[in-house]
């Protein structure tokens, strides 16, 4: 019996001397100037903030995004936990 084999794209950030960004895993480019570039990942929404910021290579089907610039920030925003989630203070003050 054959089985279909699942791919998913594997999160990889590799940065080289803060001015040359490579992203895999890179589902979605929500925005983009030359201070900020959001994008989904399959690992969760990445910002990536700096100052001449410019998208080298964008290739969605493969995943992969090429940034150049100079790379200040790498910062992973985090939906919040869920209901039922959190420490305890979260869930006893809501």
């Amino acid at each position: 019996m054959a089985y279909e084999e699942i791919s998913v794209m594997q999160h990889r950030l590799e940065l080289d001397g803060r001015e040359r960004l490579v992203v895999t895993g890179v589902e979605e480019v929500e925005r983009f100037d030359e201070e900020e570039i959001v994008m989904a990942t399959t690992a969760g929404t990445l910002v990536v903030g700096g100052t001449e910021l410019h998208i080298g290579k964008l290739n969605l089907d493969g995943g992969e995004l090429h940034v150049d610039g100079a790379i200040h920030t790498l910062l992973y925003e985090d939906k919040g936990p869920g209901p039922g989630q959190g420490g305890f203070l979260r869930r006893l003050f809501g």
